[in-house]
């Protein structure tokens, strides 16, 4: 039963459900030979958000789709090719649109709106079109509600643009109006109901009380009563795509609060996808690292050159990404040896290669590129492609995993993973923490300050006003902003944490003593002094809560649910995804879910808890 759950959720958060919007709302066929229809993609930011992390620019040309361009750039017009529109139905959007079908600029106009758009907007739409005697020229309009971003198969956020609108900090702030709450809950709502819809069915909901979750589950119940009772118009009824397929099969949807577990976001991580959304800038599965060009002369004598940017893709179609992402750093550095030791025995045959296809001097990208077409003629161009290909990925890991190693290295993340691991399991502490707030040589004043909320946060007792005083100096000659702090300690004397503070598990990871062997001769990755550990399988607050629901016997719907999605509002962050992924690969026929309102690494979340 919930294979045809799980299928149908990949269907549509796979590029499947935007390749059939790409194909007029008709699903592509299957090993067409067919030229497709050429068209152009008109988007906004929030369309294009959605899109980037599951189409390549290679996938759109594959489907006809030859310009995509932002519907509020200056665009010229091309009267004899159908444009496809993806967008928010916004009044600013609207008028665009309105100003496009008054200056003609396309053949027909399919517009697909990623929230319902209202009566009104509709009419605006309908009566610009009139005006322009465009009417036969608008070919389809449909509501797409695909209002959320999907990362990976089992991860979504909601918002990349506005998404201060929803932050930790929207939520929390002491002097939110009613007003304001409203706003930002119905527009978590609308993006969760967008949700369900793609999904195809009504979730069992589960929250905790008193919170913004609640809030959440109470206006997202209602929301969907509403649409159920509307027989003729319900998104989860007839052969609407994907509706209606298992709704025997419920999925949970447990909603978290963010307050109920403030250590995590702050936490200094181990695994690599995590460390490379802590440490590098990675955004929507885009990795950006600068790359210093050496040294350029000029006549006030050498200085640096400046530094290029370069970005990369982490996505589905990343094996090495695909397997190694959840994986200890240590792992992924000597995998990434190994990769690089398994392809340079395969070098000779690339060069051979290239040699039988007289390709030697050509650019690697532009040989991967080469057709199927060409690529059936010999089977030494079938094969070329691939090794290239999996050259392209050891270069791109070579180096992403270079830039993390740089920063565990410059700033001893290890060190401050292994410590915050302690205090959160409360383990023996072997250095004080007044000494590795002092300790000039480890970390920055970022990674001290959110190693003493992580300790603040974790400690059952609360220090002595001599002892914070203390350390608050020794923050501050750290150069750290008391701001987080003192916010932290309003948030728990207000939350009773002191009392009932959350538990993490009760053993830490295990050293493996230092990692100093380097991996192999000529290895990119010098691992001197960077501790090795063994990661115990920890199960973090958020995947306790999961835990209990799913597992409590006495309840028979949770025992009869196999789906689960785990949903933050506040924000969420790869630490939690990776846990709930590890703790589900030992229950075997159920799956997890893992999504958020905003996600955010550490730096940024920290600049939201401030006075």
């Amino acid at each position: 039963y919930i294979g045809s759950t799980m299928e149908t959720y990949c269907y549509f958060t796979r590029p499947v459900a935007l390749k059939r919007m790409l194909n007029f709302n008709v699903p592509p066929v299957k090993n067409s030979t067919g030229e497709p229809v050429w068209k152009v993609l008109i988007y906004d930011r929030f369309g294009q958000d959605i899109i980037s992390p599951l189409l390549s620019v290679k996938e759109l040309r594959d489907m006809g789709i030859t310009l995509h361009l932002l519907l509020h750039s200056d665009r010229d017009s091309i009267p004899d090719v159908p444009a496809i529109y993806f967008v928010m139905p916004t009044e600013e959007n609207i008028d665009r649109l309105c100003q496009d079908l008054r200056n003609q600029l396309y053949e027909y106009y399919y517009l697909n709106f990623i929230s319902a758009i209202s009566r009104s907007k509709l009419e605006d739409i309908a009566n610009a079109a009139l005006g322009a005697s465009a009417v036969a020229q608008v070919a389809k309009v449909f509501d797409q509600y695909l209002n959320f971003i999907t990362l990976e198969d089992d991860m979504f956020l909601l918002c990349n643009q506005n998404k201060e609108l929803v932050s930790y900090r929207a939520i929390n702030r002491p002097d939110i109006t009613d007003t304001e709450m409203e706003t930002v809950m119905d527009t978590i709502v609308d993006s969760l109901f967008c949700f369900f819809v793609t999904l195809g069915a009504i979730p069992i909901i589960r929250c905790s009380r008193g919170t913004a979750a609640e809030m959440v589950a109470v206006k997202l119940d209602k929301k969907l009563r509403e649409n159920l009772r509307d027989a003729r118009n319900s998104l989860f009824t007839g052969d609407t795509l994907g509706a209606g397929q298992f709704s025997f099969q419920r999925p949970l949807l447990v909603l978290v609060d963010r307050n109920i577990d403030l250590a995590t976001p702050l936490h200094h991580t181990w695994t690599y996808q995590a460390l490379v959304h802590d440490v590098l800038d990675f955004h929507l599965n885009r990795v950006v690292l600068e790359e210093s060009s050496g040294m350029e002369n000029s006549p006030a004598g050498a200085r640096p050159k400046k530094k290029n940017k370069k970005s990369y893709d982490l996505t589905a179609a990343d094996k090495f990404w695909q397997k190694h992402k959840g994986s200890p750093f240590p792992e992924v550095a000597e995998s990434v040896q190994q990769e690089l030791e398994t392809y340079r025995a395969q070098e000779d045959e690339v060069k051979r290669l290239k040699s039988i296809m007289g390709l030697e001097g050509e650019d690697e990208g532009a040989i991967s590129m080469l057709s199927d077409n060409t690529a059936k003629l010999t089977s030494a161009v079938s094969s070329l492609p691939e090794l290239l290909e999996k050259k392209r990925l050891i270069d791109l890991h070579t180096n992403v995993a270079t830039a993390v190693l740089e920063h565990i290295k410059t700033r001893k993340l290890d060190l401050y993973f292994e410590y915050e691991e302690k205090i959160m399991s409360k383990s023996t502490l072997d250095k004080s923490l007044l000494d590795m707030i002092s300790d000039p040589d480890a970390g920055t004043a970022e990674d001290k300050m959110r190693l003493f909320l992580i300790y603040y946060i974790s400690c059952v007792q609360c220090p002595s006003e001599a002892d914070l005083e203390q350390y608050k100096k020794a923050l501050t000659d750290a150069g750290c902003n008391l701001s987080p702090l003192n916010y932290i300690k309003q948030w728990k004397a207000f939350a009773k944490m002191a009392s009932a503070p959350t538990t993490y598990g009760n053993s830490a990871a295990k050293s493996l003593g230092l990692f100093s062997r380097v991996m192999n001769t000529g290895s990119q990755f010098v691992m001197e002094g960077v501790k090795n550990f063994v990661l115990k399988q920890q199960n973090l607050p958020v995947t306790r809560i999961l835990d209990n629901l799913m597992e409590m016997k006495s309840n028979p719907v949770s025992t009869a649910n196999k789906l689960a999605i785990v949903f933050v509002v506040g924000g969420g962050n790869y630490i939690e995804y990776q846990n709930l992924m590890d703790y589900v690969k030992g229950k075997q026929g159920k799956h997890v879910l893992y999504g958020c309102s905003e996600l955010f690494n550490a730096a940024q979340f920290l600049k939201q808890v401030r006075i």
